[in-house]
Formats: C-alpha cells, sequence, structure tokens
C-alpha cells in the first residue's frame, strides 16, 4: 500500500509535465489564428487539469490509508510487545520512557511524520520533473547538470549529518534556542559592533550554496540558449519554459533537502518505536505441556532447588529454596523484609523466570506451561488491590464467563452484596483504581474476584497488611470457608493471622530457615519464628 503514494507521484509528474508542455505548443500556434487550434488546445488542457486533480485526490487518499495502516502497524505492535514484557523491564525502566513512546514518538509516527514524507517525494518529484523539462529544451545542459548534482549531493549530505545531530541538540534545549534566537534579532546593532557577523551568517551556510548552484544553473541555460539561437538548433518556447523552471530551482533544492532532513529526523521516531518492538525481552507465550481443563486437581507444589537473581551482580532472591505443600494445606510464609517472600509468588506465578530449580504444580512443571494457562488455575489477592475503571461486573468477570447470579453470589460470601445493590448494582461505576471504594472494599472485591475462579491454589500476598480489624476478620472468615479444601499460600504481615495455619514457612536471606506448624515453631527458643514473634511490634514480621 506505501507504493502507491510512489506510483500517484510518477504520475503527476507526467501531468505536470504535460501541462508544461501544452502551452509552448499553443503559443506555437497562436499565430495561425485557427479556432480549431484554440478549442483543442484548451480541451487538452483542460483535460490535463481534470486528469491532474483526479489524480492528486487519488494520491491524497492513498498516502492518508497507507500511512495510516504503517502507523496502526507500529502501534500494534509497540503495545503488544510492552503488554508481554517481562517484569525485569518494568523495574528498570522508568514509566515516563515507556509512555514517551507511546506519546511522542507516535505522535511524530501519526501525524508528523506522513506530513513532511509528502512533501518530500513531491519535492523529489517536483525536481525530476523539472529537470526532465530543462534538460528536454536545452539538451546541451546536461554536461553542466551532471557535476552540479554531484556538488549537491556532497552539499546536502554534508549538511544532513550535521543538521540530524542539531536536531537532537534541539530537542533537548528548545527554549533556549528561541530565547537566543529573539536576543539576537534585537541585538543586531551589538553584533555588528562587536564584529560577530560572521558566526551569525554561519547559519546561511547551506541557502548561501544553493542560490550559487541555482545562479550556475540560471546563467548555463542562459549561455546555451544564446549559442542554440545562434545555430538555430532551439525552440523558443522551450527555451523560456527552462528559464522559468530555473529561476526557481534554488527553492526546490532548499525545501528538498530541508523536508529530507526532517523526514530523516522523524524517522527516528520510528526507530525508537521499532527497537521496543523488536528488542524489548518479553515472556515466553508458549507452553510444552498441555494441561487438562481441570488442572490442577489437586493443589500440590514442590519447590525443588529455585534459584532467582532479579539482576546480575545482586544477590540471589531465592537460593536453593526446597519445601513441598500438600494438597489443600495452609502454609503462611513469613521473614524480614527483603527475605524473599513475595519472590516466592513471583515465580510461582512466572513474573520471573528462574535461573535453576523447578517448580512443581501437581507433578507439572511449571516452566512447560503455557503462562495463561497457568495464571488462569492460580488465584491472588495482591496487598493492593486493583481495580479497573468501568462496572462491577467488569472487574469481577472481565472475560464474561459466568452468570450474574454467580457474581452475587460471591459477592454475598464477601460481605460485599448490600453495598453493590445500594450503589447500583452489577452495573455500578466503579471508579479508577477503586478510588470511589475503599482499601478494605477493594481487598474484598479482589478476594471476590479470586472465589470466581474456582482455583485450587490461593496467594494472598499481605492482603490485611493495610485494612481495619473488622475487615481482616471478614476476610480471614471467607477465607477459611470458602477455601477449606483448597491449598492456600499466605505472605503474612499480622504473625496472629497465621497462627491457625497447618505450617509456617520462615523465610531469611533467601533460603527456608524452618517449616513446621506455628505451635511447634513458637515453642522453640532458638527458632526464627520464635524470634519474629518477639521481636515484632503489634505481631508484625516487619523490621
Amino acid at each position: 500500500m506505501m507504493c502507491a503514494p510512489f506510483c500517484s507521484q510518477s504520475k503527476n509528474m507526467l501531468y505536470y509535465l504535460s501541462s508544461s508542455r501544452s502551452p509552448v505548443r499553443w503559443a506555437e500556434s497562436a499565430g495561425q489564428n485557427s479556432s480549431g487550434n484554440l478549442t483543442f488546445y484548451l480541451s487538452v488542457y483542460g483535460g490535463i487539469a481534470a486528469a491532474n486533480s483526479i489524480f492528486t485526490a487519488l494520491r491524497a487518499l492513498l498516502f492518508a490509508l497507507g500511512t495510516v495502516h504503517a502507523a496502526t502497524t507500529i502501534h500494534r505492535r509497540l503495545l503488544q510487545r510492552v503488554l508481554r514484557a517481562t517484569v525485569t523491564f518494568f523495574d528498570s525502566t522508568p514509566v515516563g520512557r515507556i509512555i514517551n513512546r507511546f506519546s511522542s514518538d507516535m505522535y511524530c509516527v501519526d501525524d508528523f511524520l506522513p506530513f513532511i514524507l509528502n512533501i518530500f517525494l513531491a519535492n523529489i518529484f517536483g525536481l525530476l520533473g523539472m529537470l526532465v523539462m530543462i534538460s528536454y529544451g536545452l539538451p546541451m545542459i546536461l554536461p553542466v547538470l551532471l557535476p552540479l548534482g554531484l556538488l549537491y549531493y556532497s552539499i546536502q549530505r554534508y549538511y544532513r549529518h550535521t543538521s540530524r545531530e542539531l536536531k537532537r541538540l534541539q530537542s533537548i534545549t528548545l527554549s533556549p534556542i528561541y530565547s537566543h534566537f529573539s536576543e539576537t534579532l534585537s541585538g543586531l546593532s551589538t553584533i555588528r559592533a562587536t564584529r560577530h557577523a560572521d558566526s551569525n551568517t554561519a547559519v546561511q551556510w547551506l541557502d548561501i550554496r544553493l542560490q550559487m548552484i541555482g545562479v550556475v544553473v540560471v546563467t548555463a541555460i542562459a549561455v546555451i540558449a544564446i549559442i542554440q539561437h545562434q545555430r538555430r538548433a532551439g525552440d523558443p518556447g522551450l527555451v523560456g519554459l527552462s528559464l522559468s523552471y530555473a529561476l526557481s530551482i534554488t527553492g526546490l533544492l532548499s525545501g528538498l533537502i530541508s523536508s529530507f532532513t526532517q523526514t530523516e529526523a522523524m524517522m527516528v521516531s520510528v526507530e525508537r518505536a521499532e527497537e521496543y518492538s523488536t528488542t524489548l525481552p518479553c515472556e515466553p507465550r508458549e507452553g510444552i505441556v498441555t494441561v487438562e481443563p481441570d488442572w490442577p486437581r489437586h493443589g500440590r507444589i514442590d519447590f525443588r532447588d529455585a534459584i532467582l537473581c532479579y539482576r546480575p551482580g545482586l544477590p540471589n532472591a531465592l537460593d536453593g529454596v526446597n519445601f513441598t505443600i500438600s494438597p489443600g494445606e495452609k502454609i503462611g510464609i513469613v521473614g524480614r523484609t527483603g527475605s524473599g517472600k513475595s519472590s516466592l509468588f513471583l515465580v510461582l506465578f512466572r513474573m520471573m523466570e528462574l535461573n535453576s530449580g523447578q517448580i512443581l504444580i501437581d507433578g507439572t512443571s511449571t516452566r512447560e506451561l503455557n503462562l495463561e494457562d497457568l495464571r488462569s488455575r492460580l488465584a491472588i489477592i495482591p496487598q493492593d488491590p486493583f481495580l479497573f475503571s468501568g462496572s462491577v461486573r467488569e472487574n469481577l468477570d472481565p472475560l464474561s464467563r459466568h452468570m450474574d447470579s454467580d457474581l452475587m453470589d460471591v459477592l454475598s460470601q464477601c460481605h460485599l452484596q448490600d453495598l453493590v445493590e445500594r450503589i447500583g448494582g452489577l452495573d455500578a461505576d466503579v471508579g479508577e483504581k477503586g478510588k470511589n471504594f475503599s482499601l478494605g472494599q477493594r481487598q474484598l472485591l479482589c478476594l471476590a474476584r479470586a472465589l470466581l475462579t474456582h482455583a485450587k491454589i490461593l496467594c494472598i500476598d499481605e492482603a490485611t497488611a493495610s485494612v481495619d480489624h473488622q475487615t481482616d476478620q471478614l476476610l480471614q472468615q471467607t477465607i477459611r470457608k470458602r477455601f477449606k479444601e483448597r491449598t492456600v499460600l499466605t505472605i503474612a504481615h499480622r504473625l496472629n493471622t497465621i497462627m491457625d495455619s497447618d505450617r509456617v514457612l520462615v523465610m531469611h536471606a533467601g533460603r527456608v530457615a524452618e517449616m513446621d506448624s506455628p505451635k511447634t515453631l513458637s515453642d522453640k527458643r532458638d527458632s526464627h519464628f520464635y524470634r519474629l514473634i518477639n521481636s515484632g511490634q503489634n505481631g508484625s514480621t516487619e523490621d
């Protein structure tokens, strides 16, 4: 599709040449005083004008369609790549840098690049048409145009390289440039008095050289026209047409270089978008093993020599972790800040890939599973509950897989049915990040969302760390009742919330320090768990 504008520009050039040639023939036949010739040339010229209008509209349509298609493809590839990027990328890349790709760079691709590219192509074909017409009218000009073309190429090549670097600097220091320009205009007399005129006229380097080339072309055409006239070998109409074109060649050359340079600068935005689309580290999507629809049936979890390092040079977040969780077992996970508690959940959901070792769920390695299959079969209640802008229904069931009765049932189990009915039911609006709900209500909505998954494994990442005591009690009550037969892993901020767990997993420096029942560990005075109970404030595991 992008080839169509080039073809259309070529047709425009041909009609441009035809429209230039017709008045010459018309003028040559003017002395015959023939009304038939007048009608013929008026028809030809009118037909050329009409055809040119049609092809101009066709060129604009094809160019618009082509650029919109190209920009849409670039944006789609960029968005898909970013959505599939690894957690490490988001940890190491500022959000502003990512937004800049979608705002500033995509604006150039969508808006400015097509505009300047259209001007660039028009200048190219306009210059080609002019040179063809001049060469046709004055064949002897060709030996002059060839060396001038080489000179023009060397000038524009030097100018583009320096201009490109200046464009990059300009994007960084745009305001000081504008300030300097206004101060220069107001201080011209001072510039002349201090003999700095040379440094200020240096910015006219390109225009001066293009004007010189234009002068040489016009002079050469005039000299060659005189020579051809003396030899009676020239066509006066074509000579006049060539001279009229030569007078405007300087502006066309300047416009060509300017549009070429700007097009090249705008292509940097395409390059930056393509850099993200091709080099961004992405999560592996395909799996080796296909699991049954009801997998996992039991909820057994095995960590075997799991080692995780977030980035080279950093200590291991998980350093040879080994433990087994039986189906339906309730496990409390505790430890100081940075001990590796949250890292267990990251590798379980494959938000981070293990450096070595493996994790098995019901005997199947998570590394061999499709990411969508793995994550859709696990449920999590995050520490910071996240709700999308939309309706309550969309937040509970974004894929519309459940009946409204099922949604109201889980809301009732989470003690939210009365609240939802009071604000308008399942179609009630949810503000951005759930701002129209309290923190405790958002946490309960996340619990309701987890209940809908019917997952055999539930992960709770310090869900009660920031909620009030009443909400904490509601959460614990619902989890004990609804997940009685399921495997539950709870990262605890308040130790009293995991004292009724089957076992407690204590993490220390990325390793499993101990794992046993809460009573057994709390009775051992030399255990890490005992020290956490006695050193934490209000039962907190934080330092």
